[in-house]
């Protein structure tokens, strides 16, 4: 019988670019730009400076670049330290499903760093890319693993791990090995992202980005790991999903691609807060203040209620990770300022006591309908009531930015150049941009990350 990764490995080495459709190159290439940009705008976070402190600590005889220093570093920590920026400002893709839910441009760190340090091009990271992103999304349709105590990028690990496998081009059995030295050391805690969110929420997946490249570079020089990872005594399924699964077709002639169904977001928050932010704004304009409100009542989905505003810190949000995952703080964020943006989850935000008053009158329950569109669609129902009575609602299912209500390329290139905008010159921007918007051209990969040094 054919194991699961025996069949991940197949598929993933042998899945060539001309086996994509344009709309998936498309989609990709899309993707891969929203992700860099997103790294740009999170690069003078704090945990990104952590993350660059420990790259420079490094040197390599095959190094890979981090972005906007330049600096050159082992491909597992460039990984590491771009991977951080990605995800600092929660603003980087998300997919859902009846299972797990996430971020897998988040394995794009995965894709430069293999890519740059194996000197393939701009069709070999698209390839890994939709790989990836196959990967991520297939596993999580199978799985929902918070319930259980494990946190998403369990799989992201396994993601990113089959796009540094293909790009370093391993044979299907050195491609396996990488999957039992990727899966079984990188079992990670949904504790990152649950009460009082700590700066690692932004960096989990980047360190299964990392330890994936590691893995693979380990697989490569023929280093072997314990197997059958999913399907042993004690294995993946054993250890973490307590039940086995088996996998659906895999996208390519017959089936759709997965990347297909992957969301940009308009606000640089969770997920599943996008189509509540949404809402909020919508009936923003009918009030004269955000003094007349007496309350905000919100009806959603029960696992956004349970991601998004299941406990009480996110009725309080002490600190900027615990904020963007607050559906109560973003919407109350969304009333007062119309709009939701990075500098809203500074310090001088989360004292606000205005904001935090009204914060505190946001009511949130789950909705049986929106249940049951899921994972098709992100219902939310919102219902503002002033002070004197007066009821004013919204209802969205999907938010700008969903696959189903996509963004214009005019749109992702206004998002890019806005977080761009902190870190590069509006020349080196275009440039960026040009480059990006044709990446099947691209030769080197290396020459992207250049592209994100200012100087």
């Amino acid at each position: 019988m054919t194991t699961i990764a025996e069949q991940l490995s197949t598929y993933g080495a042998g899945l060539r670019y001309e086996d994509l459709p344009p709309e998936v190159v498309n989609q990709a290439r899309r993707l891969i730009l929203d992700t860099i940009g997103c790294a740009l705008g999170g690069y003078a976070s704090e945990p990104a400076k952590i993350a660059r402190d420990i790259a420079a600590t490094v040197t390599s005889t095959h190094p890979a670049a981090v972005f906007v220093s330049g600096q050159r570093t082992s491909p597992e920590l460039a990984a590491f330290a771009n991977g951080v920026m990605i995800r600092f400002l929660d603003f980087n893709d998300g997919y859902t499903s009846t299972g797990e839910s996430g971020h897998p441009s988040d394995s794009i760190a995965a894709v430069l760093a293999a890519a740059e340090m194996a000197g393939r091009g701009g069709k070999d990271m698209i390839t890994a890319t939709v790989l990836a992103y196959e990967v991520f999304c297939r596993i999580c349709d199978e799985a929902d693993l918070k319930p259980l105590g494990f946190d998403h990028v369990t799989v992201g690990c396994m993601a990113s791990t089959a796009a540094a496998a293909r790009l370093l081009g391993l044979p299907e059995g050195k491609f396996v090995e990488a999957f039992n030295l990727g899966i079984a050391p990188n079992i990670a805690l949904y504790q990152t992202r649950i009460g009082n969110v700590s700066m690692w929420k932004g960096c989990a997946y980047a360190n299964a980005s990392r330890n994936a490249v590691f893995a693979a570079m380990l697989a490569a020089r023929g280093m072997t790991g314990p197997s059958p990872i999913f399907e042993g005594v004690g294995g993946y399924f054993k250890a973490v999903t307590r039940k086995p699964f088996q996998l659906a077709a895999l996208g390519g002639l017959r089936h759709p691609f997965k990347i297909m169904e992957c969301s940009i977001k308009r606000f640089p928050l969770g997920q599943y807060s996008q189509t509540v932010v949404q809402a909020a704004l919508e009936v923003r304009d009918k009030v004269r203040s955000a003094d007349d409100i007496a309350e905000v009542r919100i009806r959603t989905g029960s696992t956004a209620v349970r991601l998004m505003a299941g406990d009480p810190e996110k009725w309080q949000p002490a600190t900027r990770e615990t904020a963007d995952h607050s559906m109560p703080y973003t919407v109350a964020v969304a009333l007062i300022h119309g709009g939701v943006h990075e500098h809203h989850f500074d310090d001088e935000h989360l004292r606000d006591p205005k904001l935090r008053a009204l914060t505190r009158r946001v009511k949130v329950e789950v909705s049986e309908e929106a249940d049951r569109r899921m994972p098709e669609a992100m219902l939310c129902e919102l219902k503002l009531v002033t002070k004197s009575g007066t009821t004013h609602s919204a209802v969205v299912e999907y938010h700008r930015g969903h696959w189903k209500n996509p963004m214009t390329d005019a749109e992702v290139e206004a998002k890019f150049r806005k977080l761009a905008g902190g870190v590069l010159p509006p020349d080196r921007t275009s440039r960026l941009l040009e480059r990006l918007g044709k990446l099947e051209d691209v030769a080197d990969a290396g020459e992207i990350a250049r592209l994100t040094v200012a100087n």
